[in-house]
């Protein structure tokens, strides 16, 4: 249960074009993740998929059957929203039964899923309070048990943790991953974060313009990017770009490099250090290039360069990227 299959999928708002053909499949359990910038559609897919928005063309089926123009109540999927969109007048209990008080399902049998679920998220002690005493990350936690009740194919969580602080983000995001271990449902997360996404996905959708630009794991994005646009989305920090000259001598219109491929040396790429930023186990340092752009490089913690020393930087060989004019990778 839980398999879904997009089958070229597009949606328009009038002459607006928000999603392309497209084709995905999503695999019984997978944690798949739809990344990319604003704008890029993103939300719309899961939307469509939740049946929030009718698609414009193309076919969703959900366990082989099309649920095209099926009402999002009968597809057998939770959403949990950014904004949580807890009853504040109800208690923790009663926020996480209310679809199943809507079902028609019997108190005793409600009162075991209720209590169930909190189990499972943490919640036991919360259960007679009510949202407005709780944190942020408590009330997503609420949010997320009302979709657990109900035992849906699938969740559909649409940028779940955008209103947590950076502390309580790492928190959600690792609760969440364990929640899926826990319950191995098919599970689809919207964010912008390539940080979330890398951490928390089995597979990947890196969207950009309503276009699917690549689909794979984590590391596969990371190691092979099938362009330009992937290459710098994913990895923190971004993907260092060259052009000109140098990028022509590995036969390429761009050749890239990430932060932790650049090393120090005695020769190579003549710069200066810009801002340094000292994160305790690493070092990023921001050099600024004779004749190219700034890059970034991730050294050592304790590297111990000031601003404006005279540095030379040699790219890892074997870790440069190659992209053609219109920002395909070369093989």
């Amino acid at each position: 249960m839980g398999q879904i299959t997009l089958k070229q999928v597009t949606k328009s708002f009038g002459n607006t074009d928000v999603i392309r053909p497209l084709d995905l499949e999503i695999g019984e359990g997978e944690f798949v993740v739809f990344v990319g910038p604003s704008g890029c559609g993103k939300s719309t897919l899961l939307r469509l998929i939740a049946g929030l928005e009718d698609i414009s063309s193309g076919q969703i089926l959900i366990d082989g059957q099309d649920a095209s123009h099926t009402p999002p109540a009968k597809r057998g999927l939770a959403m949990v929203f950014q904004s949580y969109a807890l009853y504040p007048h109800m208690s923790v209990r009663k926020n996480i039964a209310f679809p199943l008080k809507m079902a028609g399902m019997d108190q005793a049998a409600i009162d075991a899923k209720v209590n169930g679920a909190a189990k499972v998220l943490n919640l036991t002690d919360y259960l007679d309070r009510r949202p407005g005493q709780l944190s942020g990350g408590q009330r997503q936690r609420v949010a997320i048990g009302r979709a657990i009740v109900r035992e849906p194919k699938a969740f559909l969580f649409d940028e779940p943790l955008s209103n947590l602080d950076a502390a309580l983000r790492v928190n959600m995001r690792l609760e969440i991953s364990e929640l899926h271990q826990s319950l191995k449902t098919t599970m689809i997360y919207v964010t912008h974060d390539q940080v979330e996404a890398m951490t928390m996905a089995d597979k990947i959708v890196v969207l950009s313009a309503g276009r699917i630009e690549q689909v794979g794991s984590p590391l596969d994005l990371y190691r092979h990017p099938a362009n330009k646009f992937v290459a710098g989305f994913i990895g923190s920090p971004k993907m260092n770009f060259v052009t000109g000259p140098e990028a022509a001598k590995h036969g390429a219109d761009t050749i890239g490099i990430r932060p932790e491929h650049l090393k120090l040396s005695d020769s190579g790429w003549a710069g200066k250090i810009g801002v340094t930023e000292r994160l305790g186990s690493d070092t990023f340092l921001h050099v600024h290039m004779d004749g190219m752009d700034t890059m970034t490089v991730r050294t050592e913690g304790d590297t111990a360069l000031k601003y404006g020393a005279p540095v030379h930087l040699t790219p890892d060989p074997a870790c440069i990227h190659r992209f053609d004019a219109q920002g395909k990778t070369l093989a």
